[in-house]
């Protein structure tokens, strides 16, 4: 059982190192504006998300099943605590470097993300200003009773 839990454990650390690469892929698809690109990306997303979520019900099985047999084990045992009540030293040695290796992992994934997020934003919020002001429309700086006051110029004449 514990070594079912290494293989998992080996697994996630792998699907979230594609996932920080995916991530790489996807900063120069949306510094680029590659919206094809994006959308592959996007799709090549959901699968390694779906890929996780499966491996961390596996994970979480496997833990169940190997706590029951643990007295020491509570809902706040932390996992490097846990991993120290392995049977021999090189599974408890190999489970602490998968759990570093993870952890880093994770950290980077997110880190992309964020950066991502923000370049995202940014690619919005410039598509948004320029649309605004082909249709003439301008965001007042006060608010009425209904929200945020808009005021729309007409730039083009449709009789002509």
């Amino acid at each position: 059982m514990w070594q079912d839990l290494i293989n998992v454990l080996d697994k996630i650390c792998d699907v979230y190192d594609k996932l920080a690469n995916l991530g790489e892929r996807k900063r120069i698809a949306l510094v680029a504006v590659n919206i094809e690109g994006l959308s592959k990306i996007l799709d090549e997303e959901q699968l390694i998300a779906a890929k996780i979520q499966k491996l961390e019900q596996q994970r979480g099985e496997i833990l169940q099943e190997l706590s029951k047999n643990n007295s020491a084990v509570n809902s706040n045992t932390k996992a490097e605590d846990f991993y120290k009540t392995a049977p021999t030293p090189i599974i408890t040695q190999k489970l602490l470097d998968l759990h570093k290796k993870l952890s880093q992992n994770v950290e980077r994934t997110l880190k992309i993300r964020d950066n991502n997020q923000i370049l995202a934003q940014s690619a919005l919020d410039a598509v948004k200003y320029n649309l605004n002001r082909l249709s003439g429309a301008f965001v007042e700086p006060t608010y009425g009773n209904k929200g945020a006051i808009v005021t729309h110029q007409k730039k083009l004449d449709y009789k002509a």
